[in-house]
């Protein structure tokens, strides 16, 4: 599995995000597009994938595998309170789209992928292949 860590000073993936994102190129500075945090944990048959998605409904996740990249989307919707007093001092919440892709390295069983969602966090796990045990075997001389 291909990861970098954030805030290294490779972490390329952070960087595109912030420049080419959506609202970005768009213009729209209110509703923006942002990765999840993640962690990643490896056992010796597995991947887990967490992903902290507060404020995101289960029907609003969309997780694809095309090409061994795994992506995760969701979409935050802003709430619709029409207010008739008073005015906005600080709004920290996040409302938009977030979206992360993993390359999945070949040693993963990519049909074997199980995704569960509980308490805005979005668990995958990924289960890795068997390793091949090398074979030995007898040539016989005519």
């Amino acid at each position: 599995m291909s990861l970098i860590p954030r805030g290294s000073l490779l972490d390329l993936d952070s960087m595109f995000e912030q420049m080419l994102s959506p609202s970005r190129l768009s213009g729209e500075a209110k509703e923006g597009f942002f990765s999840p945090k993640i962690d990643v944990h490896e056992t010796k048959d597995s991947y887990e994938i967490s992903a902290e998605l507060p404020g995101v409904s289960k029907d609003d996740i969309n997780v694809t595998l095309e090409d061994g990249v795994l992506t995760l989307e969701a979409e935050v919707h802003r709430e619709q309170k029409e207010k008739k007093e008073g005015r906005v001092i600080r709004q920290e919440r996040r409302y938009g789209k977030y979206m992360r892709s993993f390359n999945l390295g070949a040693d993963v069983r990519e049909s074997d992928i199980d995704a569960s969602f509980k308490d805005g966090v979005l668990t995958l796990k990924a289960p890795k292949r068997e390793e091949e045990q090398p074979r030995t075997q007898r040539i016989e001389i005519h």
